[in-house]
């Protein structure tokens, strides 16, 4: 298991945007793409289905892996997959 601390504002945009902690978890342990984005920060992220009727979505996670455990900064979630990870 992957040790981080999320922030409240991660929290806040977690609950904001319907994003549960199993699937941040779940882009955390097993990302399918990593980006980083300057150093010491990197985007996670995976694809992911929920809502009814289900539809796929692309989680993201910006996380700061400079801290001594790292820090979830935000996550969200788009449907727009082909922007951010040139899939489908």
């Amino acid at each position: 298991m992957v040790k981080y601390v999320i922030t409240e504002h991660a929290l806040f945009q977690m609950q904001r945007r319907g994003i549960s902690k199993s699937d941040l978890r779940s882009v955390i342990e097993k990302p399918e793409r990593t980006e980083e984005v300057r150093p010491g920060r990197v985007v996670l992220q995976s694809k992911i289905a929920s809502g009814k009727p289900q539809e796929t979505y692309l989680v993201r996670v910006i996380i700061d892996i400079d801290k001594s455990i790292p820090e979830v900064v935000t996550v969200y979630r788009t449907s727009k997959i082909e922007k951010y990870g040139g899939w489908e």
